[in-house]
């Protein structure tokens, strides 16, 4: 096992291309995070964990549409795939969102209306 092996293989990557990486570069997602946490403001949230970052969330979306998964096949991408997971910009041991997660934000968005702003 060489030291420097998981490196050599994000360089390769990024030569070949990363397509996830280039729109990354090319869209600022900040731009959206105001709306999006105005989701969460509505005072009606009591306890439970607090939410996943919204701007991940909106990513997570953008996968699901760009590779047609459903939230299941999403789950599991998003926890084993490393391109997945650059776009995202989630660390190795960072908790994800599950299958549920991903439907109860997606349904919130449309229900506030931001499904036909974003």
């Amino acid at each position: 096992m060489n030291l420097f092996e998981p490196n050599k293989r994000k360089d390769k990557l990024e030569n070949l291309g990363d397509p996830l990486l280039k729109l990354n570069e090319l869209v600022n997602f900040e731009i959206y995070r105001d709306d999006l946490e105005s989701m969460y403001k509505s005072g009606t949230e009591k306890g439970g964990r607090p939410p996943y970052d919204p701007i991940k969330m909106l990513k997570v979306l953008i996968l699901q549409r760009l590779y047609n998964l459903s939230d299941r096949q999403t789950e599991f991408q998003i926890n084993d795939r490393a391109s997945f997971q650059r776009f995202l910009g989630v660390g190795a041991y960072e908790s994800l969102p599950d299958e549920k997660t991903i439907w109860l934000f997606r349904e919130r968005l449309i229900k506030e209306g931001l499904d036909k702003i974003l």
